[in-house]
Parts: C-alpha cells; sequence; structure tokens
C-alpha cells in the first residue's frame, strides 16, 4: 500500500502521524509526506518530503508572533482567516503534484490541512482525517452558533473554490477519521459513527535527541514538569516565575523542570532545574505530575504515564482540553494570564497530594492502552485501502 500524508508545519499535528508512519512502513507500507518546507525538520531523515510552496505573509514565525497575542474569538478567527485557509490555498498545487508522484493508495490528511482532503476528493482517492486533538468532535462551539457557522462556512468556501459542491467540510472524511483521543478523555456520550476511530495517542520516535542532565534529577524529591509547549514559550513571562514561586515554599518536597528559555526562568533557585527544551517523552516515566497549557500532545502524552495535570489554558482548543481533564477528574485547571502565585501552589499540591487526581489520570491511560495507538490507526489505514 502507498499512503500520502499531508500534515502542516506544526509538531503536534506531525508526531502522531509520524509514530502512525513507522508502523505502516514497518508493515511493509510505502509512506510518503506532503507539506509547507518547515515539516521537514520534524519527519525522520529518511522520510520522502514533498514540499508545497512557501508559507503566505512571511512565514509562520510571522504569523505566529501576530497571534501570540490574541485570545478567544480573535485567536480562533486568526487561526482559521489568516493561517489555515491561506495554508489550504498555498498547498493545494503542491498536494496535486504529490498525488501524481506518489499515486497513493489512500491518503491521510491532517484536520487542519485541507488540501489534503480536497485533494483526494478531486482524485477520487480514498482519504482519512488525522484529527489529533478531539475537541471537533465534543461540540466546541455550543450556545455560539453563529461562531459555529462562520467556521464552518470559511472553510468550506476553500474546497467550493476548488470545485467540490457547497457545504463539503475538507475536515471530516465520510470514509475514516481517526481521533488520536478515547471517548474517556474526550467525554463523549453516544456512540461514534462507525467510521470515527478513537485510536488513542499515538507517540513515535523524535527526530532531534535533546541533551538533558539526568543526574540533577532529584532522587528524594517529587518532580513537576512545568511545560507550555514550543510555540507558547514567550507568553510565560509572568507565568514561569509565579511558578517558581509558588514552589519555593515546597522545595524540600518538589522539584520543578522547567521546560523555558533562560532568560525568562531566572536563577537562584536550587529546586528548579530548567532546560530550554526537554526529552519529554523520555522524562515523563521520571515525573510525578505536569504543569501544561493543555495542549492536546502534552496533556495525552502526560495522561499516557497516569500524570495528573494542573493545566492552564492560553487559547484555540486549551480551554476544551483543559475542561476535558478536569471532567475525568485528572487534573487542576488555573487561570494562565492571572493565577496567583497561592493558587498555582494550591494546584501543584492537589495534584500532588490527592490521590483521586492520580486515579482519573489513571483511568485515562488504561483508555489510551485499550484504543492502540498507532498499532490501532495502521489497522484502520489498511481497512480502508481494501474497503
Amino acid at each position: 500500500m502507498r499512503c500520502l500524508f499531508v500534515v502542516p508545519p506544526f509538531a503536534g499535528h506531525v508526531n502522531p502521524a509520524v509514530a502512525v508512519a513507522a508502523e505502516l512502513t514497518a508493515r511493509g507500507h510505502t509512506v510518503a509526506w506532503c507539506g509547507p518546507p518547515e515539516v521537514r525538520r520534524l519527519l525522520p531523515p529518511d522520510a520522502v518530503l514533498h514540499p508545497t510552496a512557501e508559507a503566505p505573509d512571511g512565514g509562520f514565525g510571522a504569523l505566529h508572533a501576530r497571534w501570540q497575542g490574541l485570545r478567544g474569538v480573535a485567536a480562533l478567527r486568526f487561526l482559521v482567516e489568516d493561517v489555515l485557509v491561506p495554508l489550504a490555498y498555498s498547498m493545494r498545487v503542491g498536494v496535486d503534484d504529490a498525488i501524481q508522484a506518489v499515486r497513493p493508495h489512500v491518503v491521510l490528511s491532517d484536520q487542519q490541512a485541507f488540501a489534503g482532503a480536497i485533494g483526494a476528493e478531486l482524485h477520487g482517492l480514498p482519504w482519512a482525517t488525522s484529527a489529533t486533538t478531539s475537541v471537533e468532535f465534543s461540540r466546541p462551539f455550543e450556545g455560539f452558533p453563529k461562531v459555529h457557522a462562520w467556521v464552518r462556512d470559511r472553510i468550506c468556501a476553500v474546497a467550493a473554490d476548488a470545485g467540490l459542491d457547497d457545504g463539503w467540510d475538507p475536515r471530516f472524511s465520510r470514509h475514516l477519521v481517526l481521533i488520536f483521543s478515547t471517548p474517556v478523555l474526550a467525554g463523549t456520550e453516544s456512540e461514534p459513527p462507525a467510521h470515527h476511530r478513537y485510536v488513542g495517542p499515538a507517540f513515535g520516535a523524535r527526530p532531534a535527541p535533546v541533551h538533558f542532565p539526568w543526574e540533577r534529577l532529584a532522587a528524594d524529591r517529587r518532580r513537576v514538569l512545568v511545560s507550555l509547549g514550543t510555540l507558547n514559550r514567550e507568553a510565560g513571562t509572568r507565568f514561569y516565575p509565579a511558578v517558581v514561586a509558588a514552589t519555593r515554599e515546597l522545595a524540600d518536597r518538589v522539584q520543578v523542570v522547567l521546560a523555558a528559555p533562560e532568560h525568562l526562568v531566572g536563577s537562584g533557585d536550587e529546586h528548579v532545574l530548567a532546560r530550554e527544551f526537554v526529552p519529554q517523552l523520555d522524562l515523563l516515566p521520571h515525573l510525578d505530575a505536569v504543569v501544561t497549557h493543555g495542549g492536546h500532545n502534552t496533556v495525552c502524552e502526560a495522561l499516557a504515564f497516569g500524570l495528573p495535570l494542573v493545566v492552564a489554558p492560553i487559547r484555540d482548543d486549551q480551554p476544551l482540553v483543559a475542561q476535558q481533564v478536569v471532567a475525568v477528574g485528572a487534573g487542576v485547571r488555573v487561570r494562565f494570564g492571572r493565577a496567583s502565585v497561592p493558587e498555582i501552589r494550591d494546584a501543584i499540591t492537589a495534584v500532588l497530594d490527592q490521590p483521586d487526581y492520580r486515579a482519573g489520570a489513571l483511568r485515562v491511560r488504561d483508555s489510551f492502552a485499550a484504543a492502540g495507538g498507532a498499532t490501532a490507526a495502521a489497522n484502520a489505514l489498511e481497512w480502508l485501502e481494501a474497503s
């Protein structure tokens, strides 16, 4: 089977697909990739990438600088109107060229890479949606019908411009939707459609190993990772120092591993081990809790190891992911922009000391293990090709 994976240049969207591609390759299938040139750094060295056009408007670095200060509906509007829609138009020709070059049996199109779904549909190919977050399936705009209609109409208009039926939505395949979560975490109450497969998170090798001073991990204290992800580091100007201050009173029993740029952290706190980058997947088995912005990948990675969470959502789907964590009893939510030092300290103490949070995290962990991850996703893509 030949597969074409179409992805945006966002690590949280590429990493699960890399794990699925590795599983398919191990079974003897061929996987090629298509996406903007920035995707190359996120792929294994031997991956075959068919690059699309460069990102519009000065690249994603410039877009990110504009997006970082936005919140709520303004951030959502910017994501759709200024990032995802232009990305779809810039990728269209490259996706078409890749389909003609690879001649895939199946296309896997990330939910934010609309051009992959459009290209597959125009070529009459079976295609699957790669949904790296489950929030689209938990009524994210319930109570906000105008927002829901605007998002859907703007995205469907991209497909209509390509000649597809008016109202055809490239985010949701009618053939197969791979959701990298489980109903336990997503909180879905009703039975999902048969072509929706909750496969749980898929973890694979990361392309660039990160050096970490393992000998500095404290054996006599509980260890807490604090990470805002790669895109939100500079937003932590207030949050990082607040976490450091909040944990000073806990320094005799808690070590904080802080994934942040050095200039935002300061120095002098013995209980803080600060590194700009950490090998997160390798580090998680050595931790007791995680403080995060609510990125779906980080949340799922922590829960896959049964680690309770303190979630401080910033924008986009992060408040909804935080809501999922709280609803399943696996963590505490705090206010990113306004959380006080005592509030943060109480939240960290709660997830470390109250066993119910650990129990909630373990329940999600067990659901992930049962879902199958990359193995289940590869099985589903083989089923799609054979059907």
